[in-house]
Order: structure tokens, then C-alpha cells, then sequence
């Protein structure tokens, strides 16, 4: 009879195995027909039909998630995950960009220093670059009259890059390439903290990953890839591997720095310093053109998006169309904004020192934290909280990432009062469920209390 029970509860689990399997595979064929479709789209005019695609790929993302999260681990179920997300990726790749242009500046800077020189230098248009110019790359560059504001290493990799081949669909493929390594330390962390690798869908299927990087090719795949390798040499102890790791993160896309405190431990000398001396390192091949030249187009670029007006931060924004019509001065927000991230860095250090292990949290906190703050223009720059789904999958940044691509109506709509709107619909939503998150835990917590007591009695 014992026998008879464990083989009905085998078949059991069985049955539900191969449904939840069969599931997610219609799933995996909804998003790759999807994917396809999208490719439909080769403009601004067609952005809203773009969106309405969005829309679709997050809904089947979300069940996704759901079913995943929601049952046992299983290496099939791993291996259709991984096979998807191939095939979400093939879709895209050797089709041109059309959801962003950066790319061609990517293939530029790397021509550019194949000729030897500094590419912090000149900018496109200079007559000194002129020989370099040609009918494919040069003709698509965005902002052809400023200087590169790539960090050296992005810089480097675009000049190991084109000496394969000056191609979009190269470049594209070097991002995901340094996808393939998130993924593998992604995989491998997992394995290490105790969690089922299928959770390695909430990156690989995620729509945002998709389109960017097979789509776009965004340099943020190269800055994941990095801030992957830092969350598992950190778990390994590694500390200075942590450090290079994370150091090499910044120097593609420097935001990746506030993730510092998440990754020190206490009295540890290693991490930090082989940060700085990364850092140091990285910028001496480029500093013929001066301390200030390596910074590039940053103050240019700041100035464009907003940031020295203070449009760009939504929560400066929405305190200035307050009834009263309050006018907070942008300096006055910027020492809030460092202030609160400063706090918030303090006690992740503290935090640190009782639960070591949570560190991976801790930088998930501190990411959220950095670009609620800032709040990007770009759908591509909230890809970086991707890889902390894995371990951490929250409804609240799992929606904020998803509805980042209505920051693609600004292409439409790109007034001061319009682009509030849009942003509007993505934090106001994110925070209330990130409110609702804290409010629930913090009540699940009162309840297991009183009954932990009463055991310990």
C-alpha cells in the first residue's frame, strides 16, 4: 500500500511537470512570435504599435514568472528556458536597430581608435576624422558634434570588437556574448545560494533584456555582465575579483559604482582597492587628452537630458507641480538625492555586518534606490535591476522594469509636461506596490512574532 501511495504521488508530480512544461513551451512560442512581429517596426510613426507588442510580451513575461516561481525545479524546465531565450535573441539579431541609434557610435569609436586615435579627442564631425567617415556608420551617429562619453572600457571592447568586423550585427553579437556570461554567473550564483536555476528566466526571458540587446545592442549587456561576475565573486569570497569586477561594470557605464556598499565587507581592504586601482589603470591610456577630456560629453549630455534644469529627476519634477507651486532648486535636490542615497548606502553597510548574505538584496536596494532618483529617459538604463530578479523577484521592480518602455512614447511626445506623465505611469504604480510589498511583509512579520515566542517558550 505504501508502494501503491508513492507511485500515484510520482505520477502526480509527473503529470504536473510535463502541463507546467507544455505551458511555459506556448508561452516560449507566444514571446518568439511576438519577437518576430516586432520586427515589423522601423520608425517613430511605428512606435505605439511597437508598445502594443510590449504590452503582450510583458503579459506573457508575468505568467511566465508566475509558473516558474510557482513550481519545483526541474532541468528540463531549465533547458526550455535556455532555448527560448536563444531563440528570442536570433529573432532580433540581424535585423537593423530601430528602437535606438547608439550602436553606430559604438562601431565609430572603434574605428576611431584603430586609427589611433583618442577617441575622446575629436568628435565626429571634426574635419580631423573626416577620412574615417563612410555611407553606413557615420550617416547614423547621434550627436555627431560631441566627443564620446563611453568610459574607457566599453571603449576597449568596441576597439577589440571592430577589428572582427565594423558591423552592427557584430556588435550585437558582442553583447550577447556578455550576455551568455550573465547568464552563466547568474546560473552558477543560484546554484550557490540554494535556489532553482529555472529563476534564471526572470533575466533571459525578460522582454527589456531581449529587445535592447539583441534588438538595440546596448552597452549595458557588457555592464551586467560585469555586475554579474561581482555578485558571484563576492559570494565566492573573492573580494579583489569582486572589486575588478565591479570596477570594470563602472567603466562601461558608471552607475554601477553606487553598487559598492552592497559588495564591501567589513575590514576588508581588497574589494575597494582593487575598485580604484582598476579605475586608475583604465583611464592612463586615454589621458593624453587631459583629466577633463576623458570625462567627454557627460556635462553636454547632462545638460540635453534634463539633469541641470532638474526635469529629468520625476520627483523634483512632481514636487514643482505640487498646488502651491513649490520651486526646489536643482542643487537643493541633488544634495537630497545624495543625501538619501548616501543613507541608504550606511545602512546597507550596517545591515551587512548582521546578515552577510544579503548582499544581493542589499544591491538591489541600493539600484532601485539610485534610479528612482534619477529617474532615466531611457528604457535601457533600468536593465541593470534584471539580474537581482533572479534572486529576488519583486512584483514592484518586476513592473517598473516592464513599464520602462513607455519612456519610447517620448519619441512622440517629448514636452516637459508630457514626459512627467509617462514617467508618472511607471514610479507612481512602482511605488504604491513597493508600499503595499513593505506593508504586507512588515504585517507577516508582527504575526510570526508572537507565535516564535510562544515556541521559544
Amino acid at each position: 500500500m505504501i508502494n501503491s501511495g508513492k507511485t500515484k504521488a510520482t505520477r502526480a508530480a509527473n503529470y504536473l511537470l510535463n502541463r507546467s512544461n507544455l505551458l511555459l513551451i506556448v508561452l516560449g512560442c507566444a514571446s518568439f512570435a511576438v519577437y518576430w512581429w516586432s520586427l515589423r517596426a522601423h520608425s517613430p510613426a511605428d512606435i505605439v504599435w511597437f508598445l502594443q507588442l510590449a504590452l503582450i510580451a510583458g503579459v506573457l513575461y508575468a505568467v511566465a514568472c508566475w509558473l516558474v516561481l510557482g513550481t519545483q525545479a526541474s532541468r528540463s524546465r531549465s533547458l526550455i528556458i535556455l532555448i527560448f531565450g536563444l531563440l528570442f535573441r536570433l529573432s532580433l539579431l540581424f535585423a537593423p536597430p530601430y528602437l535606438s541609434d547608439d550602436i553606430y557610435r559604438y562601431v565609430w569609436d572603434g574605428r576611431v581608435q584603430a586609427a589611433r586615435i583618442n577617441p575622446y579627442r575629436y568628435a565626429p564631425a571634426d574635419p580631423a576624422l573626416a577620412h574615417l567617415r563612410d555611407d553606413k556608420i557615420y550617416p547614423r551617429i547621434n550627436r555627431n558634434y560631441a566627443p564620446t562619453i563611453y568610459p574607457p572600457v566599453a571603449e576597449v571592447i568596441w576597439f577589440v570588437t571592430t577589428r572582427l568586423s565594423e558591423s552592427v550585427t557584430w556588435m550585437k553579437i558582442t553583447m550577447l556574448l556578455f550576455e551568455g556570461i550573465t547568464i552563466w554567473a547568474v546560473w552558477r550564483l543560484l546554484g550557490l545560494c540554494g535556489l532553482p536555476r529555472q529563476r534564471i528566466l526572470l533575466y533571459v526571458w525578460h522582454p527589456l533584456a531581449v529587445w535592447e540587446f539583441a534588438g538595440s545592442g546596448h552597452v549595458d549587456a557588457i555592464a551586467i555582465a560585469f555586475i554579474s561576475l561581482a555578485l558571484l565573486a563576492r559570494r565566492r569570497n573573492a573580494q579583489a575579483t569582486a572589486g575588478f569586477s565591479l570596477a570594470a561594470a563602472a567603466l562601461v557605464k558608471l552607475f554601477p559604482a553606487v553598487l559598492l556598499p552592497a559588495h564591501y565587507k567589513p575590514r576588508d581592504v581588497k574589494m575597494p582597492l582593487a575598485f580604484a586601482l582598476v579605475i586608475v589603470l583604465a583611464y592612463l591610456p586615454y589621458l593624453g587628452v587631459g583629466a577633463r577630456g576623458v570625462i567627454g560629453f557627460l556635462p553636454g549630455y547632462a545638460r540635453e537630458r534634463g539633469m541641470l534644469s532638474g526635469e529629468q529627476f520625476f520627483i523634483l519634477a512632481a514636487i514643482r507641480r505640487l498646488p502651491p507651486g513649490f520651486h526646489v532648486p536643482n542643487a537643493a535636490f541633488l544634495v537630497f538625492a545624495i543625501l538619501v542615497l548616501a543613507l541608504v548606502s550606511v545602512w546597507v553597510l550596517v545591515r551587512q555586518r548582521e546578515e552577510p548574505d544579503r548582499y544581493v538584496s542589499n544591491g538591489l536596494i541600493i539600484a532601485c534606490t539610485f534610479t528612482v532618483l534619477l529617474s532615466p529617459h531611457f528604457p535601457w538604463y533600468f536593465a541593470w535591476l534584471l539580474p537581482f530578479l533572479c534572486f529576488v523577484p519583486s512584483v514592484p521592480v518586476i513592473y517598473l522594469t516592464l513599464s520602462s518602455f513607455l519612456l519610447y512614447l517620448t519619441w512622440l511626445y517629448w514636452t516637459d509636461d508630457q514626459v512627467f506623465k509617462i514617467k508618472a505611469a511607471m514610479f507612481l504604480p512602482f511605488l504604491l506596490l513597493l508600499g503595499l510589498a513593505l506593508w504586507k511583509r512588515r504585517t507577516k512579520l508582527r504575526i510570526n512574532e508572537p507565535a516564535a515566542a510562544r515556541l521559544s517558550s
